[in-house]
């Protein structure tokens, strides 16, 4: 099941995207290659192979992984969360 991104997170993710836009996407582009190589190949082609612009395909897939990872670790510490 996918983790729900509330506002909050989307938030989160878009201050630290839009505070240096370029420098966030370079940034991803080596984290994504190391954390999830199968996904990055999977951005690239699919921005290769539009008529779209290459670099916002990949930003709109970088921020969706960002926030979905971010979500994910909150679910997970809202589910193990122990007194």
């Amino acid at each position: 099941m996918l983790p729900v991104i509330s506002e909050e997170i989307a938030q989160t993710a878009f201050d630290e995207i839009f505070a240096n836009m370029p420098v966030w996407r370079k940034k991803m582009i080596h984290y994504i290659k190391d954390e999830n190589p199968e996904i990055n190949s999977a951005i690239i082609e699919a921005a290769n192979k539009t008529n779209l612009d290459p670099k916002a395909i990949a930003l709109g897939a970088y921020m969706t992984y960002i926030m979905m990872e971010i979500a994910d670790k909150e679910n997970d510490a809202v589910i193990n969360y122990t007194e």
